[in-house]
């Protein structure tokens, strides 16, 4: 095999690891034996013969995906290896396409690669006023979790860890001990009276104790929700980390339960475990399936004690919507709060005008963004205080009625 090819190669999977992907040396000599065993014939081979050997995760595959098509598209390079590793000629590319998911962490990565490589510039010296620049954690906080880059997103990850969980602490009827109050605890005085002899009489308090209610969160996986359900689900994980009561749910055709999942101490195995345990993910959408079998099988079992419940899904049902339509009904009248969060809400011009969203709306508390860090530090803030106003679900009904 000539050796430009190897190169490629080898300059490929390095683009690979800056993007994220766990590529090493042996499966860069893993994929130029495959190449040169395989006798491939089209792209189409050739992509799959190279996926095979670099993709390891389900998550992978999108930035594989565009790495590929970024990579192997200059210079019609891919035509060139194939005229050489095969006698039969070439097919011809498919038509450029839209930018998809995963597309600029691959090609930041194919750039990073490619500084990296090239010999060091003298960098001139430009002196800026600090007053009159953006900090990066204030554009961090405001991009989309769609456009991030893999180390935006590594960046990400941390500012999520060290958010303030809500504290939604409230009464319960369980009594306990207490300083002072309102409230006299009679058995206590009483025993403390009598075990000093009756001289003296000390009063003694109890109070309600308080407890955070339970969290549910039930997130959509589908191909549209992908990228903001990692980061959205690193979000749940330091939430369980630090809650007892956190009870996960992913569906995309089908429901799967990940709490056991989201309790490992790592975040980068619970999410590894998560994307394991999952069958269906990036792909299609049925809410409504999906919350029926929530409402039957687990509803009774996560939902007491005035839960929260967290949806996460852009609404865009896949089948009819009246199924649709009485399982939300019925998952509102279970719990005490029903939160819906939309990534769609991202876009100004946004109208509930799918069949899918207006079946949804009349039956949640609150309505809102999950796009940025900005916005999960707005739900935070909302799990720890009353709804806003912005937040009511009306508001979108009455703009398309």
């Amino acid at each position: 095999m000539s050796g430009k090819l190897s190169e490629n190669i080898a300059y490929f999977a390095r683009a690979l690891r800056e993007a994220g992907l766990p590529v090493g040396p042996g499966a860069v000599l893993d994929a130029v034996e495959a190449v040169e065993a395989a006798h491939i014939g089209s792209k189409e081979d050739f992509f799959w013969t190279l996926h095979a050997i670099f993709v390891k995760k389900r998550e992978h595959s999108d930035v594989f995906t565009q790495a590929f098509r970024i990579f192997f598209r200059r210079r019609s390079l891919i035509e060139k290896i194939i005229a050489t590793l095969s006698p039969y000629s070439p097919a011809k590319d498919d038509k450029p396409k839209k930018p998809e998911a995963g597309a600029l962490r691959a090609a930041e990565a194919l750039l990073q690669a490619k500084r990296k490589e090239a010999p060091p510039e003298k960098e001139e010296k430009i002196e800026l006023d600090a007053r009159f620049t953006v900090s990066e954690r204030e554009i961090l906080q405001t991009k989309d979790f769609a456009q991030m880059t893999a180390d935006e997103v590594t960046r990400a990850y941390r500012l999520i860890d060290r958010l303030e969980l809500p504290d939604d602490r409230r009464p319960t009827r369980r009594f306990v001990p207490a300083r002072s109050g309102a409230r006299i605890d009679p058995r206590k005085t009483f025993r403390n009276t009598l075990r000093s002899g009756g001289g003296m009489i000390k009063l003694e308090y109890r109070d309600r104790a308080q407890k955070s209610p339970p969290i549910v969160a039930i997130c959509d996986i589908s191909g549209s929700m992908a990228d903001y359900t990692r980061l959205f689900l690193h979000f749940l994980h330091t939430l369980t980390d630090q809650r007892k009561r956190v009870n996960t749910f992913l569906f995309g055709t089908r429901l799967t339960n990940v709490t056991r999942s989201l309790k490992s101490r790592d975040p980068d195995e619970a999410l590894e475990k998560c994307t394991d345990q999952v069958a269906d993910w990036s792909g299609g959408t049925r809410i409504g399936t999906s919350l029926h079998r929530f409402n039957r099988q687990w509803s009774r079992r996560v939902l007491g004690q005035g839960a929260i419940v967290l949806l996460f899904t852009d609404g865009l049902e896949r089948d009819g919507t009246e199924e649709l339509q009485k399982e939300i009904d019925r998952l509102h009248r279970s719990c005490r709060k029903l939160v819906w969060l939309n990534p769609l809400l991202r876009f100004d011009g946004f109208e509930a005008k799918a069949s899918g969203i207006r079946a949804i709306l009349p039956h949640v508390d609150e309505f809102r963004p999950i796009h940025n860090l900005k916005s999960m530090e707005a739900l935070v803030e909302a799990l720890s205080v009353k709804g806003s106003a912005a937040a009511d679900p009306k508001v979108w009904l009455r703009r398309v009625a």
